[in-house]
């Protein structure tokens, strides 16, 4: 395996190693929401939601797409659901 593989796969994990972070994933693992929905849903300041979302969106982790007015938000690498699964499986045992 080369040593670029394990720096790309450290680098997904530091992005998504964030509390608020990994809510925002879960909370987009269902279905895309607009960033209203997001920040409506964690109750945190939209502000804070856009920054995580951004450095999402730059690692490919989360995609986004213009419905008008609004930025809709989805997973675009569902690998990232099945490390999330694995985190909260591991948790509950």
């Amino acid at each position: 395996m080369e040593n670029n593989s394990y720096a790309r796969w450290a680098d997904i994990l530091k992005t998504i190693g964030h509390p608020i972070r990994i809510k925002i994933i879960e909370t987009l693992l269902d279905h895309d929401k607009c960033v209203s929905n997001i920040w409506g849903c964690l109750d945190l300041p939209q502000a804070t939601v856009s920054q995580h979302l951004s450095l999402l969106r730059v690692k490919g982790i989360v995609q986004q797409e213009r419905c008008g007015a609004r930025v809709k938000y989805s997973i675009s690498n569902r690998n990232i659901e099945q490390i999330i699964k694995l985190i909260k499986d591991r948790e509950l045992t």
